[in-house]
């Protein structure tokens, strides 16, 4: 296999670390915002404030005010950003952004399919943070992190369509990174899968890492010895004979994780070319059908994955933010393609 760059956007946990102090025992009281001025590098005060008030740096798990005085023993645990190891120079581009919802604290973006979230190796140009920057000059950067990151809490794959939400203050980003965190945003995924699932229903479970064979690739270690801890919950909404069309939400965010997951269950997704669905997993032998599953890969010539519906707490107003976008038009060619397929087969005309 040609080693080509990652599409590392999906992943929305692997933009955060969990990092725990344990106050010393000798330690006398003093202001939490004070304590962690003195313990983190390179973090401003503003920051740890603002933190504290999103709820996002907690002690022994209770979230706590800026003038809170720890005492010695005490478990103080963040949720910070990871931070990435290249910077590459982004260039403002007018590109158009499809925005669903606007308001001074965030942004809910469609973002189509074949569009990079941020820049990387082969991709300097052309991406939605290029956009971002170009569209709106003073979107926040999480600590610790670079302007390629700007504005950004979570990411979807370069060929997967879908909503997105975008932080336009440091709060925000702070409030919903700790959301995504603890796993409290609803994510709903469309996947046009091969197979048809023995159950209706499902919960797939397994730690997800990169192969160490193939290193633009990941995998699941079921064993959990390496890798990071994954969930994803999915539920058949339509059987086509040899593809099954499923409604995936995820309880974490692991990079390719639907992908991984769903190939895992020897279920990989219609199309997708790094994790074996761009050539025919079920059917027949005849000539007429693998000529009908090559005009829908044409139709689709990208995974079939399309993150319908998003879910959130406003960081601001504490209220219960639902969007949902169908899905484009190739993904329902697609599927219009298959259901043709199986009117036809039922009907004794298509076989």
């Amino acid at each position: 296999m040609k080693e080509e760059p990652i599409d590392n956007d999906q992943s929305s946990d692997d933009l955060q670390d969990f990092q725990v102090i344990v106050v010393d025992p000798k330690q006398a009281p003093v202001r939490i915002d004070k304590f962690l001025m003195d313990r983190l590098n390179n973090v401003s005060r503003n920051r740890i404030q603002i933190g504290l008030r999103a709820g996002a740096i907690r002690v022994d798990g209770q979230e706590v005010k800026p003038n809170f005085k720890i005492k010695p023993g005490q478990q103080i645990s963040m949720i910070v950003p990871r931070a990435v190891s290249e910077p590459y120079r982004i260039f403002p581009q007018n590109i158009p952004l499809d925005i669903i919802y606007e308001d001074d604290c965030l942004l809910v973006i469609y973002k189509p399919a074949g569009m990079v979230v941020h820049p990387g190796i082969g991709h300097f140009k052309g991406t939605l943070v290029n956009a971002l920057i170009y569209h709106f000059r003073n979107l926040p950067v999480m600590e610790g992190n670079y302007e390629d990151r700007v504005g950004l809490v979570h990411r979807i794959d370069k060929n997967t369509s879908g909503l997105m939400v975008i932080a336009k203050s440091e709060y925000a980003m702070t409030h919903l990174a700790k959301q995504f965190f603890y796993h409290t945003i609803e994510r709903t995924y469309l996947a046009l899968i091969w197979g048809e699932p023995k159950d209706n229903e499902g919960t797939i479970v397994g730690n997800v890492g990169r192969n160490p064979r193939f290193r633009q690739l990941f995998t699941v270690f079921p064993d959990g010895d390496e890798g990071k801890w994954a969930v994803t919950h999915f539920k058949v909404l339509e059987r086509m004979y040899y593809v099954s069309l499923v409604q995936c939400n995820l309880e974490t965010g692991r990079t390719h994780q639907i992908r991984v997951h769903m190939q895992y269950i020897g279920h990989p997704l219609f199309s997708d070319d790094r994790y074996g669905g761009d050539r025919i997993v079920r059917g027949t032998v005849f000539s007429r059908y693998k000529d009908f599953v090559e005009k829908v890969f044409t139709a689709l010539p990208r995974q079939a994955l399309h993150a319908k519906s998003l879910g959130f707490e406003h960081p601001v107003t504490g209220q219960w933010m639902q969007f949902e976008c169908e899905p484009p038009a190739d993904f329902q060619q697609g599927l219009d393609m298959w259901r043709a397929y199986v009117d036809e087969r039922k009907s004794a005309k298509f076989k």
